[in-house]
């Protein structure tokens, strides 16, 4: 296998985000590292524990020891269920779905980082609890409510794909391999496309026809638009298969190509989200006008940290060439500046048609996925997802 040789382009951008990750190591709130370097200093949980795909392989001890404070604060926090709360600091502020599986994920990451098998059980045993409890059907997929995960304006009805992800991840992290099996079982169901529900058909986030999981299930309803993170996920963990990831990723190039020559995309990286949602759309919402219109921030905003995600699944598919590509294109987003002058803006968001960045500069997460993905290409492996994906083919 060809080596791959890190330019000096990516190498100086892996030195900024470290030096971004570094300025928002300790912020205002207990100490705790702060989501972006100007705005959002509040600890934000499920942009933290991204981080820590990023700040695992960095070798940074001083990133990493922020890491464990992290986990430990929100062990404390934890509610008497298990559920782990959306900021760090604040017991109290709770609501959403992503946070206590990301919580566990960023326990195992910590663990195989650091070989300390029993780091935070207690924490994490509880937690694992909590989400075998979050199925209305009482079976495995988890189900959750508009606005509980990471898209705060765009909502999600039952069976979220990206949330179970990360449901299923955690199973296998924690050896709940029977658990992980049933779940994969789960998750090939296809969406039900009829107006009538058979009493006996469980519903899952298959979508007959295309190579890619449906955004969300639930029931008779469903929405078949392409969530980027989830998907990028599934190929990850191995939810998908090697032959359904190389299809998903087939489809997903091509699409972005369409969208190029038709205006509608800039950068030569997936959008987060397509197609578009638009005013004439059935799932189209007042609110969109003001916070989400075609190609902005959920409907279809390029997101670095997902892009990341992105470039990390193309490595798990095999997909050197390409995620060499992608990795440039994305060193080359990561520069773009919102307002200030700085030599990187590691932005939140950037509109999708003309790849302007529009959210808040130094981002943490989106530094630290990008450390990622060039060590996923470096290396020509993912890191904490290798095992994960070998079990996940042993049930193909």
């Amino acid at each position: 296998m060809k080596a791959y040789t890190i330019p000096g382009e990516v190498e100086q951008a892996m030195q900024a985000a470290i030096a971004v990750l570094q300025h928002n190591r300790s912020g205002p709130y207990n100490g705790l590292p702060r989501t972006a370097g100007w705005g959002y200093p509040e600890p934000y949980t499920r942009d933290l524990v991204f981080t820590f795909f990023g700040i695992a392989v960095s070798g940074d001890e001083q990133l990493i020891s922020s890491m464990r404070k992290v986990l430990e604060t929100l062990a404390r926090n934890q509610t008497l269920h298990g559920h782990i709360p959306s900021l760090v600091h604040d017991g109290e502020n709770l609501g959403a779905s992503d946070t206590t599986p990301l919580f566990l994920v960023g326990i195992s990451i910590y663990r195989q980082l650091t070989g300390e098998q029993d780091f935070l059980q207690e924490a994490a045993l509880k937690s694992l609890d909590w989400l075998a409890h979050q199925s209305p059907s009482d079976r495995l997929l988890v189900a959750q409510l508009p606005t509980t995960d990471w898209r705060d304006e765009q909502w999600v009805l039952g069976y979220g794909l990206y949330v179970n992800t990360l449901v299923y991840a955690c199973l296998r992290m924690f050896d709940e391999h029977e658990r992980a099996d049933a779940f994969l079982q789960e998750m090939r169901h296809f969406t039900i496309t009829s107006n009538v529900m058979n009493r006996h058909v469980h519903e899952g986030l298959t979508v007959k026809n295309k190579p890619y999981y449906a955004f969300w299930s639930f029931k008779v309803y469903s929405s078949e638009r392409f969530d980027l993170l989830g998907n990028s996920l599934a190929i990850l963990t191995g939810i998908a298969s090697p032959s359904r990831a190389e299809r998903m990723i087939a489809w997903i190039e091509e699409e972005c190509r369409v969208m190029r020559e038709k205006g509608e995309l800039a950068a030569d990286l997936p959008p987060n989200f397509f197609p578009f949602v638009r005013p004439d759309d059935p799932d189209w919402r007042s609110r969109d006008e003001q916070f989400n219109k075609p190609g902005d921030y959920h409907n279809g905003g390029l997101w670095p940290f997902i892009c990341g995600v992105y470039v990390a699944a193309l490595v798990a598919a095999g997909k050197y060439q390409l995620a060499e590509k992608k990795l440039l294109a994305l060193t080359a987003l990561v520069k773009a500046v919102n307002a200030q002058q700085l030599d990187y803006g590691f932005n939140e968001w950037l509109h999708a048609q003309d790849a302007l960045p529009k959210g808040q500069n130094w981002q943490s997460w989106s530094a630290a996925l990008y450390i990622y993905a060039v060590k996923c290409v470096a290396e020509r492996r993912t890191p904490f997802f290798e095992e994960m994906r070998k079990k996940s083919s042993r049930e193909k």
